[in-house]
């Protein structure tokens, strides 16, 4: 992709995102990182018909900052981040944002990607920019299923470009 390394950092509740997070780095030859939560979510955690469960109380909560388990090493050798999620409620889990408000992104490219079988990105670009605001550029985020192709990441990176 460029000489600087790209980082492909994503959180993965149930594997889906995980699946197209890999496709992503192995297009732009980058680093992957998964975010993982500190206290991991359980099936109950994710049940969204529930709304005392554990990701309808962080995504009712626009404070809640869900702790990371594990931060990335050396962040400064990447240029160019993707962050990948699944949709949550129209947006960004809530631990994505604790993601970008623990680094210093200054003068980095950072490009969303996301999963959801049917929602889109809805405002989440708009409301993560919130949280980063050192970020240089910002690449067209897109949301993919699944099933997405490398050929289809693919076009979405030379889409994105910066």
């Amino acid at each position: 992709m460029n000489e600087k390394k790209a980082l492909v950092a994503f959180f993965s509740a149930t594997g889906v995102t995980a699946k197209i997070a890999e496709k992503v780095a192995k297009v732009v030859e980058g680093d992957l990182f998964e975010i993982v939560p500190a206290e991991p979510y359980t099936k109950d955690d994710l049940n969204w018909h529930d709304g005392m469960s554990r990701s309808s109380l962080e995504m009712n909560d626009r404070s809640s900052r869900p702790e990371i388990a594990h931060m990335v090493d050396g962040m400064e050798r990447y240029e160019t981040i993707f962050i990948g999620f699944p949709i949550w409620w129209y947006v960004a889990p809530r631990i994505i944002q604790t993601f970008l408000e623990s680094y210093d992104f200054s003068g980095k490219k950072i490009s969303l990607f996301a999963t959801s079988g049917m929602s889109g990105m809805g405002d989440t670009q708009e409301i993560l920019r919130l949280s980063c605001p050192g970020a240089a550029t910002w690449g067209a985020g897109r949301r993919f299923s699944e099933s997405a192709s490398e050929s289809e990441i693919n076009r979405w990176v030379g889409k994105s470009s910066f």
